[in-house]
């Protein structure tokens, strides 16, 4: 999953809880010959092995195939059941691209689901992530068993609504034809989120405290311009355009502003690169990120970080095939094919543990320290999904 541009979690960091796991599920990969690269497994056929496992219907999937057994560290106790919003749309989006529309139409029917059952709100919004599986009302959110406070526990990101993942959503949506989940969520972000320039964060916390995150993002607000252009919502995607255009500078994008309004002008992956994605930058500011963020043959998360982030290196080399780059973007990909799980997954890195340089936050409790977010070594439904597009040269922010 694409993290987030300020500080604010995308999962708990608190310590090892016991948690009841879902069984990972297997899948094998079948190998196939792409263009303009080695042999990369078939990513879709991978996703859908998953899919296939939990039955017919609607239905999400887990973001990250986790450790179950005695090396499971606290990450895996706390993401074994996470469905995040933005990773499934991604995956109906390779769905789509792979010529799979009726497995990704059960991804945008979960979605819709899970937005018109929810327990406590009916605004059009959608949560960050829902528990992974076949959906039913009212719709299951992700949690885990606090060992230590004796309780079923939630994290209060996943229990918040971001702009960013909401706008995947809406692009899934609007592709599958779903207009209706689609506008009903353009109309909450507009109620809700709209300022003015450009869109905020998103909510954060618990259904009965729930927090405006008031930093805005460049990436969240391009993926808002494109989910709006594919509704035909031409002024709300042009406000959300021009946050965009306000961040470029000289050397790029800019990560977006924090509550404050100051620009935080550091370097990430997916505000570097997503603007050109999504025809709202030129081929240079897009080099200029994937130059910033080059480790060997592949891309950081951020400028901060110490190794390759493999989600990152997909939409880089999609970027680079765009170009015309394409053997620096072969050579991302054969990185990429290195790192494939033995159920054909990509793993979110290469190393054990990437740093981002983000904390987690804002806190829910007075006084408790700000956890540094990483991403680790577990394979990654986000991660395979921009390795598929990029090995099939589809762009799902294009149009």
């Amino acid at each position: 999953m694409a993290a987030p541009p300020s500080c604010w979690p995308k999962f708990s960091t608190e310590p090892a809880v016991r948690l009841t796991r879902r069984q990972v599920l297997g899948g094998a990969a079948a190998l196939v010959a792409a263009p303009a690269h080695a042999a990369l497994p078939d990513f879709a056929a991978a996703v859908q092995s998953q899919m296939n496992a939990l039955g017919d219907g609607p239905v999400l999937l887990n973001s990250y195939l986790v450790e179950t057994g005695p090396d499971a560290t606290a990450f895996d106790l706390t993401q074994a059941n996470a469905a995040y919003v933005y990773d499934n749309a991604l995956a109906g989006l390779l769905l789509l691209a792979a010529g799979k529309r009726a497995a990704a139409g059960r991804i945008g029917q979960a979605l819709a689901f899970a937005q018109s059952h929810d327990r406590q709100f009916s605004d059009g919004r959608l949560r960050n992530a829902y528990a992974a599986g076949p959906v039913s009302a009212p719709v299951k959110l992700a949690g885990f068993w606090d060992a230590k406070a004796g309780q079923w526990d939630e994290d209060p990101y996943q229990l918040g609504t971001d702009s960013g993942p909401l706008a995947w959503a809406m692009i899934l949506w609007a592709r599958l034809g779903m207009t209706a989940p689609a506008l009903a969520a353009a109309r909450f972000l507009d109620a809700r989120l709209r300022t003015g320039l450009g869109y905020e964060g998103g909510l954060y916390g618990f259904d009965n405290a729930q927090t405006l995150l008031a930093w805005q993002s460049t990436e969240q607000n391009t993926d808002l311009t494109v989910a709006f252009r594919a509704l035909g919502r031409t002024e709300d995607s042009a406000h959300a355009a021009a946050f965009v255009a306000a961040m470029k500078g000289a050397a790029g994008f800019a990560t977006g502003t924090g509550p404050d309004g100051r620009i935080n002008r550091a370097v990430s992956a997916d505000a570097g690169i997503w603007p050109y994605l999504a025809g709202l930058g030129d081929a240079a500011s897009a080099r200029a990120a994937i130059a910033a963020l080059r480790h060997d043959d592949g891309i950081g998360f951020a400028q901060v970080s110490d190794g390759v982030w493999l989600e990152g290196t997909g939409f880089a080399a999609l970027a680079l095939r765009e170009m015309g780059e394409t053997a620096l973007a072969a050579r991302f990909l054969a990185t990429i094919g290195a790192n494939i799980s033995p159920e054909g997954y990509v793993y979110a890195t290469e190393a054990p543990m990437l740093s981002t340089g983000l904390g987690v936050g804002p806190a829910v409790k007075p006084g408790a320290a700000v956890q540094p977010f990483n991403y680790y070594r577990r394979p990654s439904l986000s991660a395979t999904c921009w390795a598929g597009l990029a090995g099939l040269g589809a762009n799902p922010l294009a149009g």
